[in-house]
């Protein structure tokens, strides 16, 4: 089947299996990639800069330098 003839048939589904569409062809390109896919209902941590006093300290260092050069 041509991406042509699918055109027409993805736009008369619901809101809902256009969204199953798009997480299938999602996980399909993953897996060609060789991507592992996230695992659902897990915390990741991340990385921030809230209450890093040192950070903020050198992110002023760094924008007071780049006054002086202007």
């Amino acid at each position: 089947m041509l991406v042509t003839d699918l055109l027409p048939q993805l736009r008369d589904l619901s809101r809902a299996d256009k969204l199953r569409i798009m997480q299938f062809l999602i996980s399909e390109l993953a897996k060609e990639e060789g991507v592992t896919p996230l695992e659902n209902d897990v915390n990741f941590s991340s990385v921030t800069l809230y209450n890093s006093h040192e950070a903020a300290h050198q992110l002023a260092l760094l924008l007071e330098s780049n006054q002086e050069d202007f």
